[in-house]
């Protein structure tokens, strides 16, 4: 009797540890690297110098390898699921030189990457991967803070913000500097539209698009869009300095009167951050036809963004993470203001009350931060191109949380800082308390 007790234990533990991992398949995951540099200088890619690295979604471990001299690589015996894979490399001044034959001031960093991939059972596939290079941005997304504090006991919402950071040695001027926020699918589970192979939408599918250009590869479409105000040098900022665009420049941690004269207070000041002293906040009080929200504050002492086009009844960041963030220069605001506008690709055809997003060229986009829920079972396909971004980061305690993700700290030259910009934000940013003006190293 003992026995067969024993044996009845043995097989329900063995039943209950393949119920708990049904997943566990050891699979090869081949992935094939290539590049967009143009070589014509005399060296060779130093492939083995590239670092991929593999990361399980659902047990959030990592696997790091680099690939032969031909660029070829196999994640042996892992287990079947959905993985995220970020390849990278960063070529000296040197090194760059005997590649390509052009000299440049700085190293060069190479990214590519490949989001939600399901690798199911029996894959057989190899994963295409290309390194390409991007834009390095006087001006740099410093910090986001989209999460909000909480909801009971913080400001919600009403204290998001997004510093931005002149990472040149130089002084740069902020007036006429656009920034904005990508559209794109919100969700996974939305089936209603026209979607491209990696998930996102194809927006060459929108009504009017013109079919001599490449919709999805050449353009990034714009949810909203703010310009600094000035007419040329009235925001100087100087090297390794920021400015803050507050959604309400004031202070979160006091009480304040909002537009129905209701007095509003935080039982926490701990959890929310001091705006009073932006540098610049978004207001919707001067949109014509738009009822802003009752804790859209005009604080007198802080310049308005301008808005170009706007969303919503207050500038709310997504604060479960689905947003993307860009910053770019226009030649003249009218040109920024004719761009072309499109419909989402839905499969119905869209009405007059449709929204239309701006399209604005990727060449344009001087830096850009992709943003994603913490939960990896949230996550949508990225709005950016791997050129813009090749990676993504997120707060790690989700929404509410009053955690922002900010830009990691390269160099500290004798009190400025250049802040780390690979065009990877995966490897950029981490995580800190919500701060406007604080570093990373702090």
């Amino acid at each position: 009797m003992k026995k067969f007790l024993l044996l009845l234990c043995t097989l329900a533990l063995f039943t209950a540890c393949k119920r708990d991992n049904p997943d566990v398949v050891p699979v090869d995951l081949n992935i094939s690297l290539s590049h967009a540099l143009q070589t014509e200088g005399e060296g060779t890619f130093p492939w083995e110098e590239v670092q991929v690295t593999l990361i399980n979604l659902r047990t959030h471990t990592e696997t790091v390898q680099s690939p032969s001299a031909s660029g070829e690589l196999v994640f042996e015996g892992i287990a079947a699921g959905e993985y995220d894979v970020r390849a990278v490399i960063t070529l000296s001044e040197d090194a760059y030189f005997d590649l390509t034959g052009v000299e440049v001031g700085a190293d060069v960093t190479l990214n590519a990457s490949a989001t939600n991939l399901s690798v199911p059972a029996g894959y057989s596939e190899v994963l295409a991967m290309e390194l390409v290079t991007g834009t390095a941005g006087q001006f740099v997304i410093k910090q986001v803070y989209y999460a909000g504090s909480d909801n009971r006991d913080g400001a919600m919402f009403r204290d998001q913000f997004v510093e931005i950071h002149n990472n040149t040695g130089e002084v740069l001027y902020a007036d006429g500097l656009y920034i904005a926020r990508a559209w794109g699918r919100q969700t996974i589970n939305r089936e209603d539209q026209h979607y491209q192979a990696n998930g996102q939408l194809d927006w060459s599918q929108s009504e009017g698009m013109p079919n001599n250009i490449n919709a999805n590869e050449d353009y990034v479409y714009l949810r909203d869009l703010f310009k600094v105000p000035g007419s040329g040098a009235d925001h100087p900022v100087q090297p390794g300095e920021s400015i803050v665009i507050a959604q309400n420049a004031l202070n979160h941690k006091v009480p304040f009167t909002d537009n129905n004269g209701r007095e509003i207070s935080v039982n926490d000041p701990d959890l929310t951050v001091d705006l009073s002293r932006a540098d610049f906040e978004v207001y919707y009080g001067d949109i014509p036809g738009i009822n802003p929200l009752p804790s859209d504050i005009d604080n007198p002492e802080v310049p308005n963004m301008e808005a170009i086009k706007y969303d919503g009844r207050d500038w709310i960041l997504d604060n479960p993470g689905r947003d993307s963030y860009l910053i770019f220069w226009g030649n003249e605001q009218a040109d920024v203001e004719n761009l072309p506008a499109y419909p989402a690709p839905t499969l119905v055809p869209p009405t007059n009350e449709s929204n239309s997003y701006i399209q604005l060229p990727v060449a344009a986009v001087m830096d850009a931060v992709e943003v994603q829920p913490n939960l990896a079972d949230d996550r949508i396909p990225k709005k950016l191109h791997p050129e813009q971004d090749a990676g993504f980061t997120f707060v790690t305690e989700g929404s509410y949380s009053s955690q922002s993700v900010i830009r990691r700290t390269q160099l500290n030259e004798g009190g400025r800082r250049i802040l780390q910009d690979t065009n990877n934000s995966s490897e950029d940013f981490v995580v800190i308390k919500a701060n406007p003006g604080a570093f990373a190293d702090e």
